[in-house]
């Protein structure tokens, strides 16, 4: 349990740390130390993330179990949030 909380060579990286950004973007430190950037305002277009239109509950984003989460059960998968996300400058 814990390789995939914690990422293995099997798995991509995991997320040790996010830092909400102006425009529905997240600053995100992976296990492998890179830090990129995701721009999650196409989630928006989804039902299951429409809590986040609210930008102080998008602030609310937090570093748990290897991805980003919100109240509410709500989350995204590591994998899809590291191939979607650009490297920072």
């Amino acid at each position: 349990m814990s390789e995939i909380i914690c990422g293995s060579e099997r798995l991509g990286p995991r997320v040790r740390k996010v830092t909400p950004m102006p425009g529905y973007k997240l600053r995100i430190e992976f296990s492998n130390a890179e830090e990129r950037l995701f721009d999650a305002e196409p989630l928006l277009a989804y039902p299951a993330f429409q809590p986040l239109r609210d930008e102080a509950f998008f602030r609310l984003v937090r570093a748990e179990y290897g991805t980003i989460c919100w109240p509410g059960d709500i989350d995204y998968c590591p994998d899809t949030l590291y191939m979607q996300s650009v490297a920072c400058d």
